[in-house]
Parts: C-alpha cells; sequence; structure tokens
C-alpha cells in the first residue's frame, strides 16, 4: 500500500489572500490593514538560525527599495513575539541592521497552515522559505517556495515585483530575465486579422506572436 501524503493547503495565484489576524512585533495586524499596498509576506524557518539571520539582513537592505514602490514587508515564522524581539535586537546590536518591518509571532501555526507554509517532509514544525507576493485588492500574484537550507536572492524579490507593477500599469508580459529597462512582450493578437497586422504595428517581432517594444 503506497503512503498517502497530505498536500498542505495554499493560495493559489489570482485568489484573494486570505485574511489573517495575528500578533507581530509591531502589534497585532492583519493582513486586509494593508489594503491599497502590495505586500511581501515571507516565512522563515526559526529565529537565531544562521541562513535566516543573513536572509533578515538582506530583507533589511532592500526595505527602503521595496517602499518605495509601496510594498509591506513581512515575515513570518513559528516563534513567539519574545523570540522575534530577542532575535531583531540581537540583529541590530551584532550585525548593524535594524529591522523595520513586523514579524508575525505563529506559534499555533494558524497563518502558516493557511498559507500552506507548512511542509512536512521538511518540517512539521517549521515553516520553509516561502514568498507571497500580494497586490493592493489583496489579490495572490505571485509564490515562491525555497527549502530550509536555500537562502533567497532579494534581487530576484524586487524583479518580481517590478515586473508585476510594470505588467499592471502598461499591459504587457515579462520575457525571460527581463530587468526593469529591458523590452517588454507586447500581448499577441487574439484574431487572424489583427496578427495579419501585427507585423506591420512597428514592434521588435519575431513573428507575430512574439514582439517586443521598449517602454
Amino acid at each position: 500500500m503506497s503512503e498517502t501524503v497530505e498536500t498542505p493547503s495554499m493560495p493559489r495565484i489570482g485568489e484573494l489572500a486570505p485574511d489573517w489576524e495575528a500578533v507581530t512585533t509591531h502589534g497585532k495586524k492583519k493582513l486586509s490593514d494593508y489594503k491599497g499596498k502590495w505586500v511581501i509576506m515571507f516565512s522563515h524557518p526559526a529565529d537565531f538560525t544562521p541562513v535566516c539571520t543573513t536572509e533578515f539582513v538582506a530583507f533589511s537592505e532592500i526595505y527602503d527599495e521595496l517602499e518605495k514602490r509601496n510594498v509591506q514587508l513581512i515575515g513570518l515564522s513559528i516563534d513567539s513575539v519574545h523570540s522575534h524581539i530577542a532575535w531583531t535586537r540581537w540583529i541590530k546590536e551584532k550585525m548593524g541592521t535594524e529591522i523595520k518591518f513586523p514579524i508575525i509571532a505563529d506559534l499555533d501555526m494558524k497563518v502558516a497552515n493557511l498559507f500552506g507554509m507548512i511542509h512536512p517532509k521538511q518540517s512539521a514544525t517549521a515553516a520553509v522559505r516561502a514568498v507571497f507576493f500580494i497586490d493592493p485588492n489583496r489579490v495572490m500574484r505571485a509564490v515562491v517556495y525555497y527549502p530550509l537550507n536555500m537562502g533567497r536572492n532579494m534581487q530576484e524579490i524586487l524583479r518580481v515585483v517590478d515586473g508585476l507593477q510594470t505588467a499592471d500599469e502598461h499591459k504587457v508580459a515579462m520575457p525571460a530575465n527581463w530587468k526593469p529597462g529591458d523590452k517588454v512582450i507586447v500581448p499577441p493578437p487574439s484574431t487572424a486579422d489583427a496578427a495579419e497586422k501585427r507585423l506591420q504595428e512597428g514592434y521588435e517581432c519575431v513573428d507575430w506572436f512574439l514582439c517586443k517594444k521598449k517602454l
């Protein structure tokens, strides 16, 4: 008989992110408190661990850039608020970095389970490194998971934010390895007549379905 593996639930891209209310290092907060802002909510396995410490320093280094993009950063782990406070104070003292964003204390794993952050084959008591990109209407726009032993790349997190915001503003798509300033993809035509006209519309085209432009 094969082993049954329970798949953690998770909000899917395009769905409304589930609201939560939780104790954080900035007091009691709800996801809905941030309506009108983009939210990056990320989980880490545990306080006072080496990879997580490097990540919190790195997240702090892009904090101002996220603020410029109207993004609220929110951390989470299955630790107490006192542990979070002690750890962030340690990071400030030993690493010279102030943690300005709230960290959810999720001892009962309520938020972690709501967002599918617990992957039992990795750990039953620690969240994996999940990143949720939530837009100002509380819609889930992107989800990225990393294993416990892999720290995240902050430039990729900024790139995803820039790509999502650019796509919304200009109604375009991003090619592989896109970064701000690169050409973007024009949505392909949806009728035969439009496909016929596409190559004469002044875009940089490989063919009718793959055309780019400068913004």
